[in-house]
């Protein structure tokens, strides 16, 4: 997308959006190449301990489209949700793609998820269909009773747990299909996303978010789509980071990508994934960049011949920056964003200096600022919000079903990122801190709200309130401050257990490592919590937990 250039203001001149009327992401990322290059390497399932299967895109689109056939039948229509909760694994991407082409909006879900998780996502969305796994059918067995619109699950593991077998229910389907014709404004997917109160609100995105990603995706990967480009990232595709920075994009301009499903992440098994699949661009978030520094000398132990590589979720500071560059012979790249409004800001070693704590420059085609409150510009190098002018292709339609939060992220026509930075005379943006409680754990954005609703269904928590504690391997972990019921006494076996029921209950990535009880919480006079001096706290007494 992006036109050839040597410098970002050259490029920036010379762009301009080309948005067709009609645009559908599932065409975009496996038809049209399957129709010029059919035999053309897309996907790359390399299952750990086990073989490597590739996946052509003439293999993806027969896959997608027996299974829009089979969804057809099932009285699946344009508009009508489908919930993919599985891992990366080509049964996701064709999933995903074959949704898509029936018009259908895609909800992509963690498989982390615990079952009060899953029930909400998919009881708010009203979700007709879930694909999913043997794990996922299990938890979707358990929570059916609550989801009167969901019609179907498909599983990848043979049929079980009421779900039918995803394999042979496509087997007899044609491998023809008619996409529907698709406008780039129709809705294609919900992300849910953490806020700070209540419970996770779905970022509902068009078609045209995918071509709103590809600036920033290029310019991360020193212009992604280059001869012999490889792409793989530990991030998962149920995220914004791995759907839309990775797998969606790189097949859009023809990038294979390897999948991955790591049972548990390790710096070794991805220095060792990089060499084996002859990776040469690849997504690690900071949490898994440290994981990876942790390691002695990886250029002497792996033979590795990367190109890109690029990081978002914090600001890298020096020392990454310089690993980086000892490690695999090039300069990390930044970027950010979030699930409303993402990859709008990114650096480009193939045409600008790294600057270790900025994150970069506005991704050519966005208009990003730093405004007051009411959307009013700052001047140079002071702090305010982060924000991006609307219209924008990769900018959220707005959230399901909630109309009123939609109007509170805007001021005027700006999208209110709810992150503090400061930008300079040169425009560079920097990072500084959040406006909102949002938690960065280990590459998640995790809202507190979600985690303290389950707390207080445990019979022995009366008050809970929830903030990221500063760690400096995970970024920051869970923390919670609870208010036990009358009569309960505080022991570890307590804090274990609490901790256990929010693992199993809510997500395994969101139960919360530390937990203090105390007699009572900060409040404000309406009875919110002050998550501020939980924050205060929790930096300045340590407690031992989970």
């Amino acid at each position: 997308m992006l036109p050839e250039a040597k410098t970002y203001e050259a490029i920036q001149q010379r762009f301009k959006w080309q948005i067709p009327e009609v645009f559908n992401i599932g065409v975009a990322i496996c038809d049209n190449w399957a129709a010029k290059d059919p035999d053309r390497e897309a996907l790359i399932f390399a299952e750990e301990g086990g073989d490597t299967k590739t996946f052509s895109y003439a293999d993806l689109k027969k896959l997608s489209n027996q299974l829009a056939n089979l969804l057809q039948a099932e009285s699946v229509e344009a508009g009508d949700r489908v919930g993919v909760l599985l891992p990366q694994m080509p049964e996701t991407a064709y999933a995903h793609i074959a949704a898509l082409k029936l018009g259908a909006i895609t909800i992509p879900l963690f498989t982390l998820f615990g079952d009060e998780a899953l029930a909400f996502r998919l009881g708010n969305s009203g979700a007709k269909v879930v694909v999913t796994d043997a794990s996922g059918a299990e938890k979707i067995a358990r929570i059916r009773q609550e989801l009167p619109d969901l019609k179907l699950v498909l599983c990848t593991d043979g049929e079980q747990f009421g779900a039918k077998d995803l394999s042979t229910a496509i087997s007899s389907q044609s491998g023809d299909f008619t996409p529907v014709e698709t406008k780039a404004d129709d809705p294609a997917i919900i992300i849910y996303t953490s806020g700070t109160t209540g419970q996770p609100k779905g970022a509902l995105h068009a078609h045209r978010v995918l071509l709103g990603h590809l600036p920033g995706v290029e310019m991360s990967h020193d212009f992604l789509g280059q001869p012999g480009d490889r792409i793989w990232t530990p991030a998962d595709w149920a995220w914004i980071g791995g759907l839309l920075d990775v797998l969606m994009p790189a097949l859009h301009l023809g990038v294979p990508v390897v999948a991955c499903r790591f049972k548990k992440f390790t710096p070794e098994a991805a220095f060792a994934l990089l060499e084996a699949q002859k990776i040469r661009n690849a997504f690690l978030p900071p949490t898994a960049l440290k994981l990876m520094r942790q390691v002695d000398s990886p250029e002497d132990r792996w033979t590795l011949d990367m190109r890109s590589i690029a990081s978002g979720g914090e600001t890298l500071g020096t020392e990454l920056i310089s690993w980086g560059r000892k490690t695999f012979g090039l300069t990390i790249n930044e970027f950010y964003g979030q699930t409303e409004c993402n990859m709008i800001v990114s650096s480009c070693s193939a045409i600008m200096e790294a600057r270790p704590g900025i994150m970069g420059k506005p991704a050519i085609g966005h208009t990003v600022n730093v405004v007051d409150f009411d959307g009013n510009i700052l001047p140079d190098h002071t702090l305010g919000n982060i924000a991006v002018k609307r219209p924008d292709p990769v900018m959220f339609l707005g959230y399901w079903n909630n109309p009123s939060a939609t109007k509170e992220k805007f001021a005027g026509d700006w999208l209110l990122t709810g992150d503090t930075g400061e930008r300079d005379a040169e425009g560079w943006i920097r990072f500084v801190g959040r406006d909102d409680d949002v938690i960065t754990s280990s590459g998640y954005r995790i809202g507190p709200g979600e985690i303290e609703d389950c707390l207080l269904k445990h019979p022995a928590v009366t008050l809970a309130g929830v903030v990221g504690k500063p760690d400096p391997q995970r970024t920051e972990i869970v923390k919670a401050y609870i208010v036990l019921a009358a009569g309960v006494q505080a022991t570890d076996e307590l804090s274990t257990e609490i901790a256990a029921f929010v693992k199993t209950q809510l997500a395994a990535h969101e139960y919360p490592r530390e937990i203090a009880f105390v007699d009572s919480l900060p409040m404000t006079t309406t009875g919110k919590v002050i998550r501020r001096e939980l924050r205060a706290m929790a930096n300045d007494n340590p407690v031992t937990g989970q």
